[in-house]
Order: structure tokens, then C-alpha cells, then sequence
């Protein structure tokens, strides 16, 4: 089981949206080099929704290429086609993948009967550990945690990325699905709270701009050190509300830009960050240690 903090990290573009790969290897470096435990590879705040499928599985494979097996990749192959989804994940599996991120289909809202039918229809047909996304804000739609314990007896669904906020739930979760079964925050300003709730780390988007900092809290947490955790956490909070004054990964690609790690594109239609908004990021860069 991976734990810790694992990056939801953005997919660099040149101005004209094209993906530059050259930025990529960059970032991938980056947090090899700063102690992210994995890198999440065109999940939402690598804009999987305005990528191709092409250009999904180019940007998993180059990741994969650029990490050389240095810390595990995360494919994010979600849909809300199951087919789609199914596609990019037999196709994303053919390289050296350590899991599979599947969203719950958006837009289009399923039953909670028809998330069982989605989730194990990819799961019993691809030989790759697949974790679950609840992301209601995103989708429109609730996984509720009955639904999670069935699927958590899937033999290829090994955890679930929450971005919930619900703590209680969580700890529910960790209860009923059993201690193999991972719980990660899809939520960085509440990923401290469900570590002390039994969670397992946090799929992160703070992580893009201040790995090192993100990995040391995080490990802080999961090893009980809550005094040390929360002291990091204070510097990091900022950060986490600045992230999501636009729309993810809006913010954080700014950020990175003003790092000079990434070149100033994103895909319509995402925009640029609105310049009321630059100086509260960089100050709450700045508090973190990232400016």
C-alpha cells in the first residue's frame, strides 16, 4: 500500500496547449528529488477531461518513462463511458503502471447500482490495481460507503481517493473496508484530518508546488508525529485555499509558472489565472516556502 503524499500533478503545455514533455521530465524530477511517494498522471488536475485518448495514454507512457521505476505511477484512466474508461485502461496497463485512478462517471449519473456494474466491469477485465475517485463537487454525483464496501471486495479495487471532506465517513470507511483497503484525501485542506482518522495519505494538488514540504507533513502524520504534522500544516494552509481560488489546476499551473518549472499554457476551456488573484497565491506561496 502506498502512503503519503502522491501528486495529482499537472500536465505542462506549451502557450499554444500542446503538451510539453520537456517541462514534464522537469516535474518529474522534481518530485523524485523532494519525496513524493507517487505521481498521479492525467488525473483532473492533469485536464484528462480536454486531453484525447491519444494524448492521455502519450502522457501516462512518458511519465512512466521519465519516473525510470524511481517511485510508482498512477494512471488516471476515469470515464464517464465505461467503455472509455475501459479503453484507456487496457491501454494505459501495457506500460509499467502501479494502479489505475477511476473517477466516478460524471455528467451522465448513474445509480449507485450502476457504479457496482462500472467499477468491477474494468476491474475483472484489466490486471491492474484500480483505486475509486469520489469527487462529488466534480461529478454530481455521490459514491456512498455501501457502495464503496461492496466494491472494496473486488479483488483489483485496493482503495479510494475521497474528496468528500466527510472525516466520519472516511473513518467509516477504514473500519468496514478493512486495513488493506487505502483511503486517501482527495482534499488537501482536510488531508490531516483523515490521516488522524486512520487515512492513508492524500492525492494532492498543494503537492505540485511545494512537494517537499507536503511529503514531510504528511509523513509526520502517518507516523503519529501530530505536533510536527500540524506545524507543517499551518504553513501549508494558505497554500491549500489558494490552490482553489479558480477552478483546479488553474492556480497551481500559475504557480509553478511563476517557479519557472512550467510554461504558461493550459487548455480552453480552462484559463490563465485572473490577475486579482496573483499576489493571495504568491503570498501563500511565499508562507510555504515556494516563492
Amino acid at each position: 500500500m502506498l502512503r503519503g503524499s502522491l501528486v495529482a500533478l499537472v500536465t505542462p503545455m506549451h502557450p499554444d496547449g500542446t503538451v510539453d514533455f520537456e517541462s514534464l521530465a522537469g516535474l518529474v524530477d522534481f518530485h523524485v528529488e523532494s519525496g513524493t511517494r507517487a505521481i498521479i498522471s492525467v488525473g483532473t488536475t492533469g485536464e484528462s477531461a480536454t486531453l484525447t485518448v491519444d494524448e492521455q495514454i502519450e502522457v501516462i507512457a512518458k511519465t512512466v518513462e521519465y519516473v525510470s521505476g524511481r517511485i510508482p505511477v498512477i494512471a488516471g484512466t476515469g470515464a464517464n463511458s465505461t467503455a472509455e474508461a475501459l479503453e484507456l485502461t487496457e491501454r494505459a496497463a501495457r506500460y509499467d503502471i502501479h494502479a489505475c485512478l477511476q473517477v466516478v462517471p460524471y455528467y451522465n449519473k448513474p445509480t449507485q447500482h450502476g457504479l457496482v456494474a462500472h467499477f468491477s466491469h474494468i476491474a475483472e477485465r484489466v490486471d491492474v490495481p484500480q483505486i475509486l475517485y469520489n469527487v462529488p463537487g466534480r461529478t454530481s454525483l455521490d459514491m456512498v460507503n455501501d457502495t464503496v464496501v461492496r466494491l472494496s471486495e473486488v479483488p483489483n479495487i485496493v482503495g479510494i481517493k475521497d474528496a468528500t471532506s466527510d472525516i466520519p465517513r472516511v473513518a467509516d470507511l477504514k473500519t468496514r473496508c478493512g486495513s488493506d483497503f487505502a483511503v486517501y484525501s482527495g482534499n488537501d485542506d482536510t488531508a490531516l484530518e483523515l490521516m488522524k482518522a486512520g487515512g492513508d495519505g492524500c492525492i494532492s494538488v498543494t503537492a505540485n508546488v511545494t512537494p517537499a514540504l507536503m511529503s514531510e507533513m504528511c509523513s509526520a502524520a502517518l507516523d503519529g508525529d501530530l505536533a510536527r504534522a500540524e506545524e507543517l500544516n499551518d504553513r501549508l494552509n494558505p497554500l491549500h485555499d489558494a490552490l482553489f481560488l479558480e477552478s483546479n489546476p488553474i492556480p497551481s499551473k500559475w504557480a509553478l509558472r511563476a517557479m519557472g518549472r512550467i510554461r504558461d499554457g493550459i487548455r480552453l476551456p480552462m484559463t490563465w489565472l485572473s490577475e486579482e488573484f496573483h499576489d493571495p497565491v504568491r503570498r501563500a506561496m511565499k508562507i510555504a516556502g515556494a516563492a
